[in-house]
Parts: C-alpha cells; structure tokens; sequence
C-alpha cells in the first residue's frame, strides 16, 4: 500500500509494507497482545476466591477487580483507536504493550486489594490503547486474500482466548508457578509482552491518518463518559439487584450518548476531525454489521458466563474441570476458523450469516442436554452440542469482523477498528446483564444445584434469540458492488 493509493503515510523500517509482501511476523506480534488482553478480560474470574483470601478482599473489590478492567478496556476503545490514527498504529501499539506488561507486573505485586484495582484499571486501560491497534495494522499492512486470513486468525485468537481463559487461569493456579498462587496469571503476561515488544519495530510498519487534526477531546470525554456509564451500571447493577444508582447511571448514559452524536455531528461538519467520523455510518455495511456485530456478542459472551455457573455451582467441578470441558467449545472454534477462510471464498457472506445460526442450534441442542441430564448424568453429554457452538463461533468471529470493517474508509482504520472492538466488548457486557438477569430470577433465592439446570435453560432462550437476530442482520448487510 503507498501513500499515493491511501490517505495514510507508512514507513518501510521495521517491517514490510503490503506492497511488497508483509511478513506475517506483523500479525503474530499483534495477536499475542490480542490473546492477552482478552484472556485477562476472562481470566480472573479463576482467580477471585484465591485472591479474596490472601488480600482480605472484600465483595465489593472483588467484584472490582473485574469490572474495573472491562470498563476501562471498553470504554477506551474508540479513543484508543483515534489515537493510533493519530500517532501512528505501531507507536501506539508498543505503548500499549508496555503499558499493559507494566500493570500487569503491579497486579501481580499488588499488596493489597486497592492496589491491585487500581493496577486492573490502568491494565484495562492500556488494553484498549493496544487493541484498536491490531485491526489498524491488519487493515492497511494486509490486502486482498492476506487480509481474509489475517481476520479469520483474529477471529479466532479472539475466541481461543475468551474459550480457554477459564482453562489457562485454573492450570496456572494448580501447578503454582513458584508458589505465586493466583499471582502468577498477571505475571505471566510481562515477559511475553517483553518478547513480543522485542519484535514491534522488526516486523509491524507505522501507519497513521494524514489528516492532520488533533485528538477530539470533548469528544473523548462524552464518548468515555457514556459508555463508563453504561457498562458500570449494566455489570454492577445486576450484581447488587438493580439499585436506584444503576438506573441513574443509565439515564445519564443516554444524555451523554445524545450529546455525544450532537457534538460529533457538528465536528464533523466543521471538519475538525470528531472522534468518530459520522461518515463511517454512511456505510451500510458498517452500519449494519456493527449492529450484528453487537447482537452477536450479546449471544457469545454470555453463554461463558452461564455454562461456567451450570458447571462449577450446578455441578461441582473446579475452575480447572470445567475448564477442560470448555475445550469442546475450543475444537470447534478452532476448526471453524481454519476453514472459514477457504469457504468465505465461495460461500461470501452466506457463510457468515450461516455462523448464528450454527451457534444457536449449538445453544438449543445444550439446552436439551442439560435437560435429560439434570445434575446426575454426564457431563460429557454436552460434548457434541458445545462443539456445534464452537464452530458456530468459529465461523462468525474473524469473518464478520472482516466484513464490518471493509465498509469502513481506510483512512479510518483504527477508530472504525475501535467502534468494532467496542460493540464486542460491549455487547458481551451487556449480554452477561441480560443473562443474569433471566438466570437468577429462575434461579430463586433459596437456590439448590438441582436449580441449576432450569435457569440454564431458561437462560439460553434470549442467546438463541439473539443469534437468529444477528443472522437476519448479516443477511441484510448490502453484496459489494460488481467490478
């Protein structure tokens, strides 16, 4: 790609442009800060009994220790992603990375519960600057075929990471690395992201948006303001039964999103470069596959956070046995996603539209097991209904990310990228909310395990619900115009 063809300027140190044939070291170094930064959204959920006895730590930060890195790593995406179009996506990328190795050596020194928060917030912060990055890169460094395999290996870096996060964090407590316990899940992550950062500058080009506008401040802070908002309210006013504060903070969400778009309108009429450029939405393909990309998350993150309580407080296993059996869910991602490639090529967007579909007859066919097994029969029943998921999963991921993002100009390749992980990110938040709040009424108060497979399956209606929305929306997404 040069700079004639785009509005973005690219050097040729430290890595090859798509001109000439990018190595693929570019996308391994930018997926092991993908993996990262997803498996640390899912990760410490293992970890939370182990880290509540040995700080003291209370209900509440406990609970933080999770939310704080979820709504500091979605509420920062859009602004991650600006930034990069700004200053450059490998610049801002490598500070990312060293950003988040940096936080996630204090989480894993943190003395105290406070501390280890706020070291999860700055964590979740330094995600978000990273990851609009990825797709920034993937974007402008890779073209035609190149570019359909790079996103079906994000979309599948994607996945593994969120279907094993649960797995990797109950290995990693079990074997206790040196005696660091649950401290060892934060620790590892600084000398991968120092071999990776090794390797920035060797393989990835700089790319940045020529444009030559400043940072859309006010912008940054109503965007931010709105989904911190949101998110805060949405996670931890399901958690504490939906107090008068949630609903507060959900109304101030939707005054903050309103003047959001006002502002970014008139900006953008001004030319002043907004935040997020109103064009992009001119774009029914992006329009219309972020709106897909957000129904589908809905569904995939929340079938994690419900097939984890079935298994560990339904039936009893560890964090590790359950973990284990998420490994269906993995094979079938995993083979979807090798495939999909080669059949996005002649099935188009029929296969990606196909994915939902897959997933929620994966999510029924769960359903019925769990059923006719209650809490005495196998669990290996579930095998073959959680491999359907997975490879549900596995078809919609990379594919539909791809898709959403080539209706997307080039010239915003982070900020659209940003848009994108955020209604990921979002949506499984809000996904989670939604299935809380059908799975513990249907739980009931005075709770037994032999509740537990009713609220599941109670449970699942809306994710199946979800999936046939999301399909209706891909196949509503406009054919790319014949040449």
């Amino acid at each position: 790609m040069t700079s004639e063809a785009s509005p973005y300027t690219e050097t040729r140190s430290g890595g090859n442009t798509a001109a000439e044939g990018p190595s693929w070291g570019a996308l391994a170094v930018v997926m092991v800060g993908t993996f990262m930064t997803v498996l640390d959204y899912f990760i410490a959920n293992v970890a939370i009994p182990a880290i509540q006895s040995d700080l003291n730590a209370s209900a509440a930060q406990s609970q933080l220790v999770i939310v704080g890195y979820g709504v500091a790593f979605t509420a920062g995406l859009i602004t991650g992603g600006r930034i990069g179009d700004l200053f450059g996506h490998r610049r801002m990328f490598a500070l990312g990375l060293l950003l988040f190795a940096l936080a996630s050596l204090a989480c894993g020194l943190a003395p105290n519960a406070d501390l280890l928060v706020v070291a999860r917030v700055v964590q979740g912060a330094a995600a978000a600057l990273m990851v609009p990055q990825v797709l920034g890169v993937i974007g402008t460094v890779y073209s035609g075929p190149g570019r359909a395999v790079a996103f079906n290996v994000y979309g599948m870096v994607v996945g593994l990471a969120g279907v094993f996060g649960q797995l990797i964090g109950g290995i990693l407590i079990t074997v206790d690395i040196a005696g660091l316990d649950w401290r060892s899940i934060f620790l590892i992550n600084v000398p991968v992201s120092a071999i990776a950062l090794a390797f920035v500058f060797r393989t990835l080009p700089e790319s940045r948006n020529a444009d030559g506008t400043r940072l859309d401040l006010p912008g940054a802070v109503l965007v931010t303001g709105s989904l911190v908002l949101l998110v805060t309210a949405l996670v931890e006013g399901r958690e504490q039964g939906w107090p008068a504060w949630s609903w507060a903070s959900l109304a101030a969400a939707a005054v903050l999103a309103a003047a959001s778009v006002a502002h970014l309108r008139r900006r953008g009429r001004e030319g002043r470069g907004p935040l997020i450029s109103p064009a992009l939405f001119r774009s029914r393909v992006f329009s219309i596959g972020l709106a897909a990309t957000v129904t589908y998350f809905l569904a995939m993150g929340s079938f994690f956070f419900l097939l984890a309580l079935y298994l560990q407080q339904g039936r009893g296993l560890s964090p590790l046995e359950s973990g284990l059996l998420f490994l269906a869910l993995g094979a079938g991602y995993f083979g979807a996603s090798l495939l999909s490639g080669k059949l996005a090529a002649r099935l188009g967007r029929s296969l990606v539209a196909s994915g939902p579909l897959t997933l929620a007859a994966g999510y029924a066919l769960t359903g019925v097991a769990v059923v006719l097994n209650g809490t005495d029969g196998s669990v290996l029943w579930l095998v073959p209904s959680l491999l359907i998921a997975g490879l549900g999963m596995g078809m919609t991921t990379g594919p539909l990310t791809g898709l959403v993002l080539s209706g997307a100009a080039p010239e915003h390749a982070a900020s659209s990228s940003g848009a994108v992980n955020t209604a990921q990110e979002g949506g499984a938040a809000v996904g989670v909310a939604i299935a809380g709040t059908v799975f513990f009424p249907a739980l009931g108060a005075a709770a037994s395990a032999a509740d537990y497979p009713h609220a599941f399956t109670v449970s699942l209606i809306p994710l199946v619900v979800f999936c046939v929305a999301a399909a209706v929306m891909i196949r509503l997404i406009p054919a790319p115009a014949a040449t």
